[in-house]
Parts: C-alpha cells; structure tokens; sequence
C-alpha cells in the first residue's frame, strides 16, 4: 500500500460528531449540535417538490440559478445598502463551509497568515491548513468581545487575511458598528482581506442591527461574504449558501468552485429562489429565535448557571464554576451522562484550550424539547 499523504494529521472527529453520539448513547436532549428539531415551512418544501416537478433536474449554470442570485442581490442590497450584482458578484454555494474554504483557498496561499478570532468555530484552522497558510489565533476578551490591541499586535508582514464571524459562534456576541470601522482601517493599512462568515445574520436580537461587511463600502470591497439558506430557513441539511463579494474576488472564487463542487442542488435553488419573494420568513427570525432566547434564559435562571450575554445566533453560553471544578470537556460529557443534556465545551475553539468553565447551549429547538432539558437542569444543578 502507497503511504497516504499526512493532511492535518492533528485533527480528529468534530466535537459535535462526539457530544451527539454521547447523547443518542445517553438519552440526553441534544443541545449541542447547532440545528433545529423542527421542521421547515411547507410551503417551501412544497416550492422544491414543484421545481422538480417542473423539471428543474439537471445542472444548473455553475454560479448558480440566476433567479435565485437576483434574490440574494436583491435582499443584500435592500437590507445592508450594498451595490452586489448577480452576474457578477453572487455564487450559490454547497453550505457555509463550503463557501468559507472555497474563500479561503481563493485568497491566501502557502506560508500566508491568518488570523482568527478564538473561540473561533472548528472549520476555521483546517480550513487555513488546507490552504497552506497557517492560522493565528487570537483571544477574544473576557466577555467574548474582539481585543483589537491583540489582534495589531499579531498582525504581521505575512499576514493575508482574518476571518470575521458575526453574530458569533459560539458566544453568542455580535460585532458593533466601532468593530467594523476598525476593522476597515486596520485591512486598508495592512491590505488584508476579510472571509466574514455572517451565517447567523438573521438571528440578532433586542433591536440591534447586523453589521455586515456588506453596510461598509471599503470593507465590502476586501470581503467574501458568506451566508447560509440552512441556517436562516431551518434547513442545514440542505447545505445551500452563498458568497457574495466584489468581481476580481468572486472571479478568483469561481474559479476553484468549479472544480470543487462545480454546482448546487438544482430544484433546492429554484425553491428558494420563488420562496425569496416574501421577506416574512427571514424577517421575523430575529423574533422568533428571541423569544426562544428568553424563554429558555428564564427557565436557567433559577439553577447554578451563570447566564452570559447572548445577543445573536441560536446559543446560549453559560458559566458553571458555581457547579463544578470539572474541565469543560469533562463537564459536557458529565452533564450529557448523568443529567441527561449535552452541551459544546468552548475550550474546543482554541488552539490551545483555554479552560474558564464555559459550556455553550443551543436553543434552535422546540418548546417542550427545551422545556425538557431545563427541567433535568433545573433538577441536576440546583
């Protein structure tokens, strides 16, 4: 037998593969894995039924369906103020993650420096590795906001590009208007670009905006945007996003999805193309998901945990110091094994774990499924 070539030879399986087989073993409720236990609007089932009906079966133009990329213009223009073209500037993607290495081998190369902002979510590293680059990681502050100081002082003649996540996975925080102007001042300086993973954009809660990369001209004209259908219409696996960014950059972009996954679900993309024409469904998200947020944060009150901010995405991070001196992997397998729900530990999102008894909640799930876990909660940490 050949020798097999050693590519990230330090990766293993993904935390969320581990806490859900834990909990399918245990019978625990899954908070862990960041998807819903509901189902998605029939009437967009319905539309994916028509379009294969329709005979919207075959391949579709590489950089996707063109109705479905006027769409995706059209919402990011209107929401954000952007000036996107779906000729030029829209490519339907296979997921978030797909879209996120796709941008990541478009922009940098072998030797490059990356930056990313840990906790940083866990395709970010390999994602860089692949790439031939090598990722810098950098700590957010205690309260889970970017240290702009740090991020400076690790930015070097190498560096290429930083990795922007917004509403943050897996904290919960989300970027500010200051964020983003410091953020274009230091990629003009140091002519960075930016991969802005903006997969939860429709999840911000208590009247915030969204800071897109999209809202600001000069950092729109350095970035990859990525967003997910997944996400934003209770669907992951259908894996259908898309990278929006300026005509050099999705030119260098298209030219590696082509040869990577070349194109996407057919009728799927028509499906969501149709669905687009009413902005209800994404726009009442942010509402939707609060009201999950608060339910769920007023049923934990009453228990040990101590309950961080969450103004964005479907987690809820929470410090349980008050109930163990377990580190956090150990505390989530604990808690999935003999309190019956599993959490993610957020020392898995460093590149050297960081241990401050953080464990992170999803909340994309139904009433009684969460009404469940805070029971046994409630129950096992007092």
């Amino acid at each position: 037998m050949p020798v097999l070539p050693a590519k990230l030879p330090n990766t293993g399986t993904t935390i969320f593969t581990v806490m859900s087989a834990l909990a399918a073993d245990h019978g625990a409720v899954n908070l862990g894995q960041g998807f819903p236990d509901f189902g998605a609007d029939p009437a967009l089932l319905q539309r994916v039924t028509d379009a294969m009906a329709a005979g919207h079966n075959q391949y579709p133009p590489m950089a996707g369906v063109p109705a479905l990329r006027e769409a995706i213009a059209a919402k990011l223009n209107g929401v954000y103020g952007a000036a996107y073209d779906a000729g030029t500037d829209i490519t339907v993607t296979a997921g978030g993650t797909q879209g996120l290495i796709t941008a990541l081998q478009a922009c940098v190369g072998a030797g490059d420096e990356v930056i990313i902002l840990e906790p940083a979510y866990d395709s970010y590293d390999p994602a860089i590795r692949l790439a031939g680059a090598v990722p810098v990681g950098v700590p957010m502050t205690l309260d889970y906001r970017i240290d702009w100081a740090a991020v400076r002082a690790a930015i070097t003649p190498r560096t290429r590009a930083l990795v922007l996540n917004t509403p943050h996975n897996p904290s919960g925080r989300v970027a500010t208007r200051d964020d983003l102007l410091t953020l274009e001042r230091l990629a003009e300086e140091h002519d960075l670009f930016i991969v802005s993973d903006e997969v939860y954009e429709h999840m911000v809660f208590d009247g915030q905006p969204h800071e897109s990369v999209a809202r600001y001209p000069r950092l729109r004209a350095r970035s990859f945007l990525v967003s997910s259908f997944g996400k934003t219409f209770h669907v992951t696996g259908w894996k259908v996003g898309f990278v929006a960014a300026p005509p050099a950059l999705t030119a260098a972009f298209r030219r590696l999805h082509q040869y990577t996954v070349f194109t996407v679900h057919t009728p799927t993309q028509h499906a969501l193309a149709a669905y687009l024409a009413d902005p209800a469904p994404w726009q009442g998200l942010s509402r939707f998901y609060q009201a999950k947020r608060d339910a769920f944060r007023a049923a934990l009150a009453g228990t040990l945990l101590k309950l961080l901010p969450c103004e964005g995405t479907y987690f809820q991070t929470v410090d349980y110091s008050a109930v163990s001196a377990l580190n956090e992997l150990d505390f989530a397998r604990w808690l999935t094994a003999d309190v019956g729900v599993a959490a993610i530990p957020l020392s898995v999102f460093y590149q050297q774990p960081q241990e401050r008894r953080h464990v992170r909640f999803c909340f994309a799930k139904r009433d009684e499924t969460l009404a469940l876990a805070a029971s046994r909660l409630q129950a096992g940490l007092g």
